[in-house]
């Protein structure tokens, strides 16, 4: 039988003691392809986002992952962090809470796909509609692809 990992368990404790705080919880993760998160949001690899419940709704942390919905630019968006790919969850006003490192990513521990699975059915694009899509995603893009700032950016010290 496989160790059943603490980090889920202290993901969900800090968050508690955060609230309970009267602090806003803030989460680091390492983006992939097993992640769903804006991805105009994504820095070098990574994303920070507030998981207060002010900020979220239907928050949900698991053994496996942390999903929830959060709005980004008014735009209310579906988030899915698998528990692997957390690098740390903190309290934005002191920088306290916990870091975590990320040998291997959800996406890099994903098994290999079987022959079965390479026969599954794929998405393709629709011929003829390729204008109109592109002039929707040039009409969603027409904001400033920055994040709104608010003071610096918060940043974490590793204590070993």
């Amino acid at each position: 039988m496989s160790e059943i990992s603490t980090k889920p368990y202290l993901l969900r404790a800090i968050y508690e003691w955060c609230t309970d705080s009267g602090y806003t919880p803030y989460l680091a993760v390492r983006v992939d392809s097993a992640t769903t998160v804006p991805m105009e949001y994504v820095r070098k690899g990574e994303i920070i986002l507030n998981i207060s419940y002010g900020a979220t709704s239907g928050l949900k942390m698991d053994n496996d992952a942390i999903h929830f919905r959060a709005r980004f630019n008014g735009v209310s968006r579906e988030l899915y962090i698998p528990v692997q790919n957390v690098l740390a969850i903190y309290a934005n006003e002191n920088g306290q809470g916990m870091a975590f490192e990320v040998n291997a990513t959800a996406a890099e521990m994903a098994p290999p796909s079987s022959t079965d699975e390479a026969a599954a059915p794929a998405l393709s694009a629709v011929p003829g509609k390729q204008a109109e899509t592109s002039v929707e995603s040039a009409t969603a893009s027409d904001g400033d692809d920055e994040p709104p700032k608010k003071g610096g950016r918060p940043t974490l010290t590793r204590i070993k």
